[in-house]
Formats: C-alpha cells, structure tokens, sequence
C-alpha cells in the first residue's frame, strides 16, 4: 500500500486542466532548452554535447514529474513509450520515462467511492470496500472487498473515473510536449508506433474485453496446477470496474522466493517460461507486458502441493497471425539446431527482412544465435560458454549474462541500423521472452526451455 502521505486528492480529469498542466511543463522545458543553447553557442563541442545531455535529462525528469501528477492515461503513455521508445527517443527520455513504473501514489478514497457507487449502483452495499488500495497504477487501482453474504474476498480494479474518454486527447498532449521540448524524433517509424501505443491505451481501458481474456486464459489453465488465474466476479463488473477473486502470493523478488531451494526454484522457472511459450505457440496470444507486477509466486504449504505463479494481468493481450507465428516458430528452431544457414533461411519471406542486402543477412542471423542459446544444447551449439548449461540441458539464465552479451552483439552488427526500427509484433514477442529470461535472472533458476518445444 502506498504511503498515506502519497495520496493524490483529486484528478485532473477536464481536459482543459490536463492540457494547461502539460501546456505549462512544455513552456517551461522548453524555455530551459532555448536558454541552454543560447549560452552554449561559443562552447567547445564536446562541451555543448555535454550541456545538451545534460539539460536533456534535466528537462525530461522535470515533466515526468508532471505527468506523474496527472494520473491517467498520459502516464501509462509515458511507460508504454519507455518500455519500446528505446528505438526512437534518446536515452536521456527512456531513463526518466522509466521513472514512471515506480510512481505509487493512489487516489484519494473520496474521489474514488463517488466513481465506484456511480458504477455500481445498489449492489454497492453487498460490498464492504476497503478504502485503502492494495494496488495502485496509471490508469487504475485496486481496493479489496469483502463480500457480506458469504464473508468471501474479492478485489475490484477500479478505472479512474474520465481516463477512457482522455486517451485521443492526452496521446496528443504527449506528443505536442515532446515535439514543444525537442524530444520528438521526426520519422514514420515513430509516428507508427506512436498509433500502436493508442491502439494499446484503448485495449487496457476495455474491461469487458479483459475479463473475456481472463476467463479465456482461466480455461486454458484449468488443469495445470502450476498456474493461478483469478475468477472474474461478474455480478460486479462494468465498462469501468473489474471484479476478480482475490488471489495471494509473494513477489517474484520476494526473499522467500529467492530462498527457495534450487529445485524449486527451477520448476517456478519452467513455469514462466512454458507459458511464455504456449502464449506463442499453442494459443496465438499472448501477455506482452513484462512487468514483475502482474505475477506473483505462491508458495507451496506441503510436500503435496506445487508452488505456483499467480497471473494476474490480461489487459495487455495482443493476438499474431498465422504468419508471425511461423516466422517465430522457424528461428528459434534455427537456433535450437544452431545453423547459421537455416536462420537465414528462417528470415526469408518475412517482408521486414526481405528488404534487408543479402550480405547482412548472416550477421543478422548471428545475433539471433546468441539470442536464441537457452534453446539449443550443448550436443548442437559448441558456442555456449563454458558452465552456462549443465548435461541435462539446463540452462542458468543468471550466470549467461546473455541479454548483455545479444546487446553488445547486436550493438557491433553490420546490421545494427536494421535493428533500430524491429516490426511492433517483433518487438512485443522479443520483450516477452526478455521479460521471461529475466523471471529466470532474478530467481536465478536453470531450466531446460526445449521441454515445452517438439524439437
């Protein structure tokens, strides 16, 4: 729970008062850049490089404070734009839009239970609500509720009340406060990825949608043990509120976690990562946000029962074609049988890398390699180092240092500007796997991922 001091008490909800917050942040970020380059015109140019990073971090950390303020919509464009606009916008902008997954300030509960009565209607009073929130976010947070019959805990997602209706209006704030601030790289690429973001936005925001993924993914899970998908209570669901059993379990971080014996410790790992895969692979949908928010780990209480991964986000689903999935399909198997020949084969047919010179194609292909390691074997890869995968083909994620070793890879390519502007379905299915690799990292678990492959 946040702290008590951290409560915003109301929200900025007319876009009139959100347009002039963010109108008064620009001016003033961008006074700061003209005052900059002005005292910077008779400077070395390594010192105006060095003035112009600095102040570029300066501005950038100036207005996400300023968005963090607003709640909303616009938040969740600033985390949205750092967990992919590393392709586009300058580190300096990432850095400081990363700031905003640690911003835990909740909503006052005075302007949150007028919302949730308005929603509700009468069925509000078989509720007793809990007014401070387990769980907090940009576009939402999460009180717990006992239901009074029955005595039963359930937890309601509870959408801040104007949010829907202020994503076209906030996406174009954000965009005029980077394009007013000189943070707003002029290509199509980004102008692109800037409409997936709002398609993004209006997905996270629809409700019925995600307790109709909720259930989906409940169903396929049904007889895994290992997984935990909460029960969407319908009788207190709306377009704006979301009712869901209410489901306990540890952090993914969580000392408990980290203490468990290496076994155990495994098997949570070949939990995160076959369901990664059968997202892929099995159901053509998958979750592509890697927060560490939207799982916890429940511990097993005796010798009996497994530990299990508690699932709780299905409001950033996104479905692939028939084509994607294939195309995913053939480069990990490449990269199972480790030839250099068959992942450029893999590549081909797929227009993105169609339009890629022949001659880059094999450096390319070497990138996906290194990437595609953990899927391999020590009988068919004589590249993976020494001490990384044991004689059962387990894998240990957190000796590899492998997202460091494909970045620095990568960062060295022939190919390194083809990779600067990846499609957006690359992207999404390339952060689910970084987000599983690094479940592995943190748990430090070795795990043989081929097991959930028929390879």
């Amino acid at each position: 729970m946040p702290d008590q001091k951290d409560i915003l008490k109301n929200l900025k909800t007319s876009s009139i008062d959100r347009r002039f917050s963010i109108a008064k942040a620009s001016f003033l970020a961008g006074t700061r850049w003209a005052t900059s380059n002005a005292t910077s015109f008779f400077a070395s140019d390594e010192e105006k490089e060095r003035k112009r990073k600095k102040v570029l971090t300066e501005q950038a950390n100036y207005l996400v404070s300023e968005i963090g303020k607003l709640k909303g919509s616009i938040v969740k464009i600033g985390q949205m734009m750092a967990l992919y606009g590393e392709h586009f916008l300058p580190r300096e902008v990432t850095d400081a839009l990363n700031t905003l997954n640690n911003q835990t300030i909740a909503v006052d509960w005075n302007a949150i239970s007028p919302h949730l009565i308005q929603q509700l209607g009468n069925k509000i009073n078989d509720l007793e609500v809990d007014p401070n929130p387990i769980g907090t976010a940009s576009l939402a947070q999460v009180h717990k509720a006992v239901l009074k019959s029955t005595g039963e805990v359930l937890v309601l997602k509870i959408q801040y009340p104007g949010v829907a209706s202020a994503i076209d209006s906030d996406m174009n704030l954000f965009k005029q406060m980077l394009r007013l601030t000189n943070l707003l790289p002029q290509t199509r690429e980004f102008d692109q990825w800037f409409e997936e973001v709002r398609d993004m936005m209006h997905r996270e925001v629809d409700y019925t949608l995600e307790a109709q993924t909720t259930l989906r993914f409940a169903n396929y899970l049904k007889d895994d043990m290992r997984y935990v998908v909460p029960q969407i209570i319908e009788k207190y669901c709306t377009d704006q509120v979301l009712c869901m059993s209410y489901e306990s379990g540890l952090p993914v971080n969580s000392p408990k976690v980290l203490s468990l014996s290496q076994q155990r410790r495994n098997k949570i790992g070949e939990a995160s990562l076959e369901i990664a895969v059968k997202e892929l692979f099995v159901w053509g949908e998958m979750q592509t946000d890697p927060n560490f928010g939207n799982y916890l780990v429940r511990l097993a209480e005796t010798d009996e029962e497994v530990d299990k991964i508690v699932l709780l986000d299905f409001g950033a689903i996104r479905q692939f074609d028939e084509e994607m999935l294939t195309l995913a399909h053939n480069l990990i198997h490449a990269g199972y049988l480790h030839s250099l020949d068959q992942m450029v084969d893999a590549m081909k047919g797929y227009p993105f890398f169609d339009q890629i010179p022949e001659n880059i194609k094999p450096d390319m292909a070497k990138v996906f390699l290194l990437a595609t390691e953990p899927f391999s074997s020590l009988s068919n890869n004589s590249d993976i180092p020494e001490g990384i995968m044991n004689n059962q083909d387990q894998y240990d994620w957190k000796k590899s240092q492998l997202h460091q070793r494909v970045m620095q890879r990568a960062s060295k390519s022939m190919a390194s500007r083809y990779f600067s502007v990846p499609p957006k379905e690359f992207m999404f299915i390339s952060r689910k796997f970084i987000g599983a690799y690094t479940f592995m990292t943190v748990i430090a678990a070795q795990a043989n991922i081929r097991k959930s492959l028929n390879f």
